[in-house]
């Protein structure tokens, strides 16, 4: 059977994830993900939980690890072991909520055929998933960076650094516009490729007070050596071009605490590492979790050292394995990394990275929420967990904001562009 005849037979669903449940039952088919409105969402504000009340079927903790432990990444193991009194998995019934617009599903179907890798770079793609069959690590890397959040949206976020003391610090609170280029459905495979600019971001800060004012703007490419970013420094009153928005740079969208690679688990070039896909696994994973969004404080849903496991849901899904080695003549912090990608959706929902003696060193996690207006699974907090020096990093928390993901228009291309932050930031 040919690539487009799986993508319409009943074997695949429209973004590539296997129509089927497995053989136990416990991952059930593929029917259309979620896609009605959910009670108690506000549209522009506040979303609500469709699976508020369902209980855990089971938790899993320190003293039962081993019983589940094919099942969880190195990350989530380590972290049940680091913090056995305070780290939990709480594993729901598996919901396969991924949805998308039909026009995003056509441009899919497209991409089957027409989308190609030269040399590190996806070419040939636009509107959809690039490569819903992949044939290896790169291929599915790329579904990750391209996958479907929305055209145009905002959020207002604060962010945190959770000691190793177990102190919570805000680093970062603020508002970003964010686009994509590539998902705008009246565009086209020849306009994109004009400038192959895909993600676009405007992010201003409004706190702490040591960081009121400060702003970044971000115009990622397909081609990451023309991907650009500044910075308004307010000490300066100055906008300065990043001279390397890239990799392991510390990004100052979280204060330097995360690499510019590890927002929403991975956002980087490919030409630094050789990808190598170890195949598709069942796995517990962070899932449809509306449930972290409820409560209307940030100081609920954080623990001393993480999230609270009382609101993070985790599922069983399937997701594509990729392991990242250092390329030869490269360099990186991470020599090696492992991601955790979700069929249906293509986030890499969990990633672990190890440091240069071998060691297990971060593990990085992005939660995924419910909206129905998308419709999609989009990511909504991200962050990490350093497991040498017990530093983490909790990012884009919503919980006390009004709003939370709205949709927004199509802005101008000028919002994403150095003179933008001029106008906008004061101090």
């Amino acid at each position: 059977m040919g690539i487009t005849e799986k993508l319409t037979s009943s074997e695949l669903t429209p973004l590539g994830g296997e129509k089927a449940g497995n053989a136990a039952g416990t991952i059930p088919a593929w029917t259309g993900g979620y896609t009605k409105p959910i009670a108690g969402d506000q549209p522009g504000g506040r979303r609500g939980d469709p699976f508020k009340d369902e209980k855990p079927l089971f938790s899993i903790s320190a003293q039962n690890i081993e019983q589940y432990a094919d099942k969880l990444t190195d990350g989530t193991k380590a972290m049940l072991k680091t913090y056995p009194e305070t780290f939990r998995v709480d594993v729901y019934r598996t919901h396969r909520t991924a949805a998308a617009p039909q026009w995003v599903y056509e441009n899919t179907f497209k991409n089957a055929t027409r989308a190609r890798l030269e040399g590190d770079l996806v070419e040939g793609a636009y509107g959809g998933i690039p490569f819903p069959i992949p044939q290896n690590g790169a291929e599915v890397m790329w579904n990750h960076i391209l996958r479907w959040r929305g055209s145009s949206w905002q959020f207002h976020i604060t962010q945190y650094h959770l000691l190793a003391t177990g102190k919570a610090v805000m680093t970062t609170e603020g508002m970003a516009d964010q686009q994509m280029p590539y998902y705008f459905e009246d565009g086209s495979l020849e306009q994109f490729a004009k400038s192959n600019d895909y993600w676009l971001i405007n992010l201003l800060n409004s706190g702490p007070p040591i960081r009121a004012g400060e702003a970044i703007v971000g115009r990622e490419n397909i081609d990451g050596s023309k991907s650009q970013a500044w910075v308004y420094l307010t000490g300066q009153r100055r906008v300065r071009k990043l001279p390397n928005a890239c990799c392991d740079t510390p990004t100052p969208a979280t204060a330097g605490l995360m690499s510019f690679d590890e927002i929403e688990t991975w956002q980087g070039r490919l030409d630094r590492f050789d990808w190598k896909l170890l195949g598709k696994q069942e796995m517990y994973i962070p899932y449809n979790g509306n449930r972290l969004l409820q409560p209307e404080t940030d100081a609920a849903v954080l623990s001393p050292h993480h999230l609270n496991p009382d609101f993070v849901r985790w599922e069983l899904h399937r997701v594509w394995v990729v392991e990242a080695t250092l390329r030869q003549g490269q360099r990186h912090q991470a020599p090696r990394s492992r991601y955790y990608c979700d069929e249906d959706t293509w986030i890499c929902v969990l990633g672990d990275r190890w440091d240069a003696n071998g060691k297990l060193w971060k593990t990085l996690w992005s939660q995924t929420f419910v909206a129905p207006d998308l419709p999609a699974l989009a990511v909504g907090a991200f962050g990490f967990n350093d497991l040498v020096s017990g530093n983490a990093f909790v990012g884009n928390l919503y919980n006390s904001k009004a709003a939370q993901y709205p949709i927004k228009p199509r802005y101008s291309d000028s919002v994403f562009s150095p003179d933008a932050m001029v106008g906008s930031s004061v101090r």
